[in-house]
């Protein structure tokens, strides 16, 4: 019975690289033919690239591509580039100069083989078997953990996803990689993976939270506490504070190369705070509480509505079943109460499935008030739990999964012509 398991699980895992590989080829077709054959709302590519540059090389050039090649090459020269963090750039550095020992057309650091590379270092970091794993691990399913990744193949936003070298493929495969470390309890491994993952985005130092809950809170609420000694809580805090790392060196960083100089910035006075991050976010993007609600931005808030409310829906489902869920977490030590009163009837109201949900639920609620919220389309895609959500839909609402589905195909589609075009969103 065993043996027939571990087979469905390889089959259901060869079928996911088999159409992994299909949706990425794709994404790669439609961008190329786009960018062909279409014109470009923004030239800015055609001053950097060579002309006879391939439109699929000259595609991956669009958006914060532009700032992460430009750190790539030259380092943080600008002020606003510090809104970008090292990981993008520093790995489109080390490809490129892996990609130069080939010789021929690669021998130069050109803006062109740093993209490439990145984009090659990008389409091999495939999160697709990892997150069928984390889903077989929190859902108890083959079948759901198969739906889940095999919707995780079409995302809101397929060519930052699956395509150009942008920080989210990196930083996707590297939190689920901690992610799925959490789940064997490997806790160092899960720090090392969240530490490196936050070298490529900001909110990554909110990982450390899985380490905390996994750690500490979860034996807590499962009445555990003889195991919560000071020599466990000691080491939490160191695993739980590397995370958070590249967060502070970025700013710290920034903090010594402009507050030492004879013409102090404003940020640098600080008292509370003083982070080069939140200041060019708010400088330069205008992002802030609510700051970007306003009329001319209604139709950024309605292409990102539906990413939004899979993951609202989805907390309105979970979080007030919380009680309940606790109360079945006592009865693994209170076995002589009748466990059917706790036992939830739905995979996904799984206890381990609460930390993932108070984190998809702050980080929606982030990009909803005080962010550019069309981020959303790339951003939150990077959680494993925008697929559980929309697997539930498939599950338990047929009619708004299959909806999610054709509106995932058809946007993505768009997405992909749009990116190709030089066109928001981004």
């Amino acid at each position: 019975m065993q043996v027939s398991a571990w087979k469905a699980r390889d089959r259901n895992v060869c079928t996911l690289l088999v159409l992994a590989v299909i949706g990425r080829a794709l994404t790669w077709v439609v961008i190329s033919v786009a960018a062909s054959s279409l014109p470009l709302f923004d030239s800015s590519p055609k001053l950097v690239l060579d002309e006879s540059t391939p439109p699929w090389i000259s595609a991956l050039l669009r958006w914060d591509a532009f700032h992460f090649a430009h750190v790539a090459e030259k380092g943080y020269v600008y002020e606003h580039e510090w809104a970008f963090f090292v990981g993008t750039p520093f790995t489109m550095r080390v490809s490129s100069k892996l990609l130069s020992l080939l010789g021929g057309r690669y021998t130069s650091s050109t803006w062109a083989t740093f993209l490439q590379g990145g984009a090659l270092t990008a389409i091999a970091c495939d999160s697709t078997r990892i997150l069928y794993h984390l889903s077989l691990h929190h859902l108890r399913s083959p079948n759901l953990a198969f739906v889940s990744a095999a919707l995780s193949l079409l995302p809101s936003s397929p060519a930052t996803l699956k395509f150009a070298s942008y920080s989210e493929p990196f930083f996707t495969y590297l939190s689920y990689k901690g992610l799925l470390a959490c789940s064997h309890s490997q806790w160092f491994f899960a720090s090392i993976c969240f530490t490196l993952a936050g070298a490529f985005r900001s909110n990554g130092f909110m990982l450390c939270g899985f380490i905390l809950w996994g750690m500490l809170v979860d034996p807590f609420l499962r009445g555990k506490k003889s195991s919560l000694t000071l020599p466990r809580i000691a080491y939490t805090t160191i695993l739980v504070a590397l995370p958070i790392v590249p967060f502070i060196q970025h700013n710290y960083t920034a903090y010594r190369a402009f507050c030492s100089s004879t013409q102090i910035p404003t940020w640098c006075n600080r008292s509370i705070f003083p982070l080069i991050y939140s200041h060019v976010q708010s400088k330069y993007w205008n992002v802030g509480l609510l700051r970007y609600w306003t009329l001319q931005n209604i139709p950024n808030f309605i292409i990102a509505l539906p990413v939004l409310l899979n993951l609202f829906t989805f907390s309105a489902f979970y979080i007030p079943r919380v009680p309940s869920i606790l109360w079945g977490l006592l009865h693994e030590k209170h076995k002589d109460i009748d466990r059917t009163q706790a036992v939830p009837k739905s995979p996904f109201l799984s206890p381990s499935l609460l930390p993932h949900t108070i984190h998809a639920f702050l980080l929606t609620l982030i990009l909803t008030l005080a962010a550019h919220t069309q981020t959303a389309l790339r951003a939150l895609p990077c959680l494993p739990i925008t697929y559980w959500a929309a697997a539930r839909l498939l599950v338990e609402h047929p009619k708004w999964g299959k909806a999610w589905v054709v509106w995932s195909i058809i946007w993505g589609a768009i997405s992909c012509v749009l990116w190709a075009v030089f066109l928001p969103p981004a």
